[in-house]
């Protein structure tokens, strides 16, 4: 008896559907395919493999300085993984592998994942106008305002309103007033993103959490819960959980062979410049090696990379106090770093990347 596994067998039927339909499937067959060369850990299991760093050709005499590095800065976990298997996962400052941390706003990466998921199964489309899932009166805006504002503008951070506010976590509608066109202004609004969470619940009829967990965390063997802070709701988890969650990207949405997010054209769309207005940012995800920058709560336009020390081609979910989750696609790598503050606080990215590229540079390069 034969025995074919479930991995060629996929393969397989695209291969067979590029033959006997056009060209465009085979295409978009390829595109899903993901990278094979990549390793899984398995679901449900806290089996990971490991690749022994003297089999790498990094630099050795580097790792402990590194890890002298991110103890010093108040890390609590920190995970490289090459070709999906653990080169390196350090614990400190308390922490232990099953210690569960926030990851702030790296977590919006999360959220961006989900709306993806939705449109891809029919539930909604980000060019529609948010209020379509919100229902009318979401906002302090007057109806053709508010009319204007699409789904897309929540994941892209140009939904024009107010973020001149005492508390840009309010997500109230006395606190969403009117200040540009909607798509005119880059700022990092975090109540304009999290109502992209009601956006979910209001599209697929069922609450955020229970869609994001059966569709996006039990799939890849996640562990994590959001949790409510004021209007804020940040994603808790281990180090491990977000590793597969880079992992996953680093696929192109893809989990071993299983689609997680099969639309790739809006996974290109989310990992790449959004818009012209900070040419680093997707649809919440940050960009390294584009032309210029703009930083949370800033609103002038710097020119050059956003962390210069980083590959071009990197992209990070990037969280307070600096919750980091690096993804470099042509180098095969996922970096993971939780924990307190590393310097002075701030939301998103902070000169600790730049720093911590230095470091990890001396290790891989």
């Amino acid at each position: 008896m034969i025995v074919i596994k479930h991995s060629i067998l996929i393969k397989m039927k695209r291969f067979i559907l590029c033959l006997l339909l056009n060209i465009g499937v085979c295409i978009h067959a390829i595109a899903q395919s993901g990278n094979n060369d990549l390793y899984f850990p398995p679901i449900n299991s806290d089996e990971w493999k490991t690749l022994d760093i003297s089999a790498t050709s990094w630099n050795t005499l580097a790792l402990q300085p590194l890890l002298d590095y991110v103890e010093s800065k108040g890390t609590k976990a920190f995970m490289i993984l090459k070709d999906g298997k653990i080169v390196v996962e350090w614990y400190g400052n308390g922490a232990n592998q099953q210690t569960v941390l926030p990851w702030y706003s790296a977590g919006k990466t999360l959220v961006a994942f989900t709306v993806g998921i939705a449109q891809n199964e029919g539930f909604l489309d980000i060019h529609s106008p948010s209020n379509k899932y919100l229902g009318a009166g979401w906002s302090n805006l007057n109806k053709t305002q508010e009319d204007s504002i699409t789904v897309r503008h929540h994941l892209t951070m140009t939904t024009g309103l107010d973020f001149e506010v005492v508390n840009k976590n309010c997500t109230l509608p006395k606190c969403l007033n009117y200040k540009n066109s909607a798509g005119t202004f880059w700022y990092y609004h975090n109540a304009a993103y999290t109502k992209l969470q009601a956006i979910v619940t209001g599209a697929v009829n069922q609450k955020f959490e229970d869609y994001f967990d059966s569709k996006l965390q039990d799939k890849i063997g996640m562990n994590g819960e959001w949790k409510l802070l004021g209007f804020a709701r940040p994603f808790y988890s281990d180090a491990r959980s977000m590793a597969r969650f880079g992992l996953l990207n680093l696929n192109k949405g893809i989990w071993e062979d299983t689609p997680i997010l099969e639309d790739i054209a809006y996974f290109n769309e989310m990992t790449n410049t959004s818009q012209e207005l900070n040419k680093s940012y997707g649809y919440l995800w940050w960009l390294n090696g584009k032309e210029s920058f703009k930083l949370p709560v800033l609103k002038r336009v710097f020119p050059g990379k956003l962390i210069p020390n980083a590959p071009e081609d990197m992209i990070a979910g990037l969280g307070k106090n600096d919750q980091k989750l690096y993804l470099v696609p042509s180098q095969k790598i996922v970096i993971v770093r939780l924990g307190d503050k590393a310097k002075k606080e701030r939301f998103g990215p902070s000169s600790f990347d730049n720093e911590l590229w230095g470091k990890i540079n001396a290790l891989i390069n």
